[in-house]
């Protein structure tokens, strides 16, 4: 078990803890590798060869082979490496299919937001926006699902997820895109609710960045290729040749060129994956990394979640507040855990509110999350006492 805080009136005397996190890879992404990876461990009679030789194209289909198999994806659904991570693969759904009716954006941090500026300011689609403050989730019963809504399952930046798929009718007239970049391989996603699903390989499968995944149901096939849009298409995001839809990009083909390792260290952590349970493996040590964070929070008076509702709360990107913190404290606390080879990568983002950031994902050992909790303590009443 973590020890607890000492009482205020002491907070100077904090011992700074013996037994460190084996893994102290704690970043939102890129994130942790899986346990047990090394780099002699990758394949590599892919690399120095064209990702078009046979070689090539055959671990890229077999890439994909294993996260249809991992994600339990029917053959309806279309799987495809592009460029980009995940902001390339979005922005690759936003500029191909969107214009053909009304749009509803939704935003509740960073990344939504990132959404909304492309939609208004580069596509001038002059979307519905629909807003919460980081920490919270915006009425998801206010979305006309006559519009295509754009959303992100689980906000990385916020630590705030959708709790399912229940709020996305069966009926919907408009299309579903999906940022789940830190959702999926994560949880059970329902992917009869899911039209347009984007993601990358360097967040709960700990891969490397660079790589985008674009999945698409068959709704958005027909949007493909049923709809021109109105403005110029750059290569990189063009997916439709003579009115069809190019079924090569869903097989290996990529668009440019992908990097081999890149491919081979996500071939690791998926077939890692798959010997550690499969996806239901996969959720159950994300849900077990939360719950030993969650105790460590409930342990400590000056720790709360930032996302305040259990069930809207993410079991990956968990957003963590620190009380009477400023930017300042909380780059002194990261600073002093990465001096100490306690804890890498944990303050919070950028454009969110200051605070800590853990990774929970499933590349995280709870043994590495429980042993950080006496180390938390250090770095706050050292940064305090500074």
């Amino acid at each position: 078990m973590t020890e607890l805080l000492v009482p205020d009136a002491t907070i100077a005397s904090v011992a700074k803890p013996a037994t460190r996190p084996a893994r102290p890879y704690f970043s939102s992404g890129p994130c942790a590798k899986p346990p047990g990876w090394d780099a002699s461990r990758l394949a590599t009679d892919s690399l120095g060869r064209s990702h078009r030789s046979k070689i090539g194209k055959a671990r890229l289909a077999y890439c994909i082979d294993l996260m249809r198999e991992m994600l339990a994806l029917p053959e309806t659904h279309r799987i495809g490496i592009v460029p980009g991570s995940d902001t390339g693969a979005f922005e690759m759904a936003m500029w191909t299919m969107l214009g053909a009716r009304p749009v509803s954006t939704l935003a509740w941090e960073s990344f939504g937001e990132g959404w909304v500026t492309d939609a208004v300011k580069q596509l001038k689609i002059d979307p519905t926006v629909i807003r919460a403050d980081y920490g919270e989730l915006p009425d998801l019963g206010e979305v006309d699902w006559s519009n295509d809504v754009l959303f992100t399952w689980n906000g990385t930046t916020s630590g705030v997820r959708v709790p399912d798929g229940d709020w996305i009718p069966d009926d919907r007239e408009g299309l579903s895109f999906a940022d789940a970049t830190s959702a999926v391989f994560a949880y059970d996603l329902p992917w009869d609710k899911i039209d347009v699903a984007t993601f990358s390989w360097q967040k709960v499968l700990g891969g490397e960045g660079g790589h985008g995944v674009l999945i698409l149901a068959p709704r958005a096939v027909e949007r493909l290729e049923s709809y021109t849009p109105a403005w110029p298409l750059p290569k990189v995001f063009r997916l439709v040749s003579k009115g069809a839809l190019s079924e090569g990009v869903f097989k290996g083909e990529t668009i440019n060129t992908p990097s081999m390792l890149a491919v081979e260290d996500a071939i690791f952590a998926l077939e890692w994956a798959k010997g550690a349970g499969g996806l239901k493996g996969l959720i159950a040590r994300s849900d077990a990394n939360a719950a030993a964070l969650d105790t460590l929070v409930a342990e400590r008076d000056w720790l709360g979640h930032l996302a305040a509702d259990p069930a809207s709360r993410s079991k990956t990107s968990v957003c963590l507040t620190v009380e009477e913190a400023d930017e300042a404290l909380i780059k002194k606390m990261a600073a002093l855990l990465e001096a100490e080879g306690a804890a890498f990568d944990i303050a919070s983002y950028r454009d969110a509110p200051p605070g800590l950031r853990i990774w929970c994902g499933a590349t995280v050992d709870a043994a590495d999350i429980e042993a950080l909790g006496p180390w938390l303590d250090w770095a706050y009443a050292t940064a305090k006492a500074a």
